[in-house]
């Protein structure tokens, strides 16, 4: 196999994904909502993270109970937003217990991987969230994702955000991290620029755009969408 056809499955193998960024207490000592994989995880083992996972195709699928707001995905792909925005619902329900949506019913046959949060009578909802961060795994590792980041307040939460007890056990340790204690914690380079990102935009010290860590080619580039 020649070093083109070499980077071409090797670019194949990237997946969309989506993670969701929940901040509380924004105004006073923000803290976001984070989990550690497990020790045994393919990817980033026992490493703190955010919930989120793969984007499904059935996740395009699901229908909104508001639709994306215009600043919320300006991402360059042929990916629909929607569904990025229905990724992370569902990936922060399955991995938290956490409902994040708006009263709503999908007139649609429940398909696998939605049923339960269907079941509560919500649907995703595409203006509680912002596009803040996105970053493309460097090559060689054993999975690699291209992921938005999105951010939303706990406010828009529609269970109480200290019950995890509908949690699968993707994650464990589910806590929320005061932004000012975050770095004593082991997680990805990823989440710390992550989070430094989050910190300056909260303090409105973020220049405009949004950071992308391109590494889909042979040379890493920092760009601002």
């Amino acid at each position: 196999m020649g070093q083109a056809d070499a980077r071409v499955l090797d670019k194949s193998a990237v997946r969309d994904a989506a993670t969701v960024i929940v901040v509380r207490d924004r105004g006073d000592r923000p803290a976001v909502l984070m989990g550690q994989r497990g020790k045994d995880a393919a990817f980033m083992p026992s490493k703190f993270v955010f919930p989120g996972g793969a984007v499904d195709a059935v996740d395009a699928t699901i229908p909104l109970a508001r639709p994306v707001g215009p600043t919320a995905l300006s991402v360059r792909s042929d990916l629909a937003p929607h569904a990025i925005v229905a990724a992370a619902t569902r990936e922060l329900w399955e991995e938290t217990g956490l409902l994040l949506g708006r009263p709503g019913q999908a007139d649609i046959d429940p398909p696998q991987g939605w049923r339960g949060y269907l079941a509560t009578g919500h649907l995703p909802d595409g203006e509680a969230v912002e596009f803040v961060f996105r970053a493309i795994t460097p090559p060689g590792r054993p999975r690699r994702f291209d992921a938005r980041f999105l951010m939303v307040d706990a406010a828009h939460l529609a269970s109480d955000p200290d019950d995890f007890g509908g949690a699968e056990d993707e994650l464990s340790h589910l806590q929320w991290v005061p932004l000012d204690e975050a770095r004593r914690f082991d997680m990805p380079f990823i989440t710390e620029v992550v989070l430094a990102e989050l910190a300056a935009r909260l303090a409105g010290r973020a220049p405009p755009g949004v950071p992308f860590f391109d590494n889909s080619g042979d040379r890493s580039r920092f760009l601002r969408l």
